[in-house]
């Protein structure tokens, strides 16, 4: 397996970096698995009263929840489940290589459309059922270019290692 992989590098060995299979986790992985752990947190952390302020005033969904995380991010039921949610999907993600940067990117661009959508839709209307507020618009600007930029970087590092993802598909 050496000269296979020596054959695909000519570096020296002391100057290559890998990702072998045998290592516990790639960068797309790493990066995945700590962006699922932390919307793991913040979505436990929408359910803990003096952490989330106005507690009394949590809703199960709609604009009306008076709840925020950390006094600032507006937050209900649903919308702390959707954190634990995406949170779980980002850590099983973390599992494959392929599934980190898929995670990475794809949910990267459903952040970024949330930014649009709490941009497009008023505070108090019935269509901010998670809810949103400037606060959240914000976060989820960031959230999405941040995600998909760790999408592009953790690959780069990949690839500047050498270590290429073989393809699915097998010549015939």
């Amino acid at each position: 397996m050496e000269r296979e992989d020596t054959a695909r590098d000519s570096r020296p060995a002391a100057q290559r970096k890998s990702f072998r299979r045998g290592d516990a986790r790639r960068p797309p992985q790493v990066a995945a698995l700590v962006v699922g752990a932390a919307f793991l947190l913040v979505g436990v952390l929408g359910f803990i009263p003096g952490i989330t302020t106005g507690y009394d005033g949590l809703e199960f969904a709609g604009h009306h929840s008076g709840a925020r995380l950390f006094g600032v991010f507006a937050v209900s039921i649903l919308h702390n489940l959707v954190h634990l949610l995406f949170g779980v999907v980002g850590v099983l993600a973390a599992g494959k290589r392929a599934a980190s940067r898929v995670f990475l990117m794809v949910g990267g661009g459903i952040y970024l459309l949330l930014w649009i959508v709490g941009l497009a839709i008023p505070q108090s209307s019935p269509g901010n059922f998670l809810p949103f507020n400037v606060a959240d618009n914000w976060l989820h600007l960031g959230l999405g270019v941040g995600m998909m930029a760790l999408g592009v970087f953790t690959t780069a590092l990949e690839r500047k290692a050498g270590d290429y993802p073989e393809p699915d598909l097998q010549h015939q």
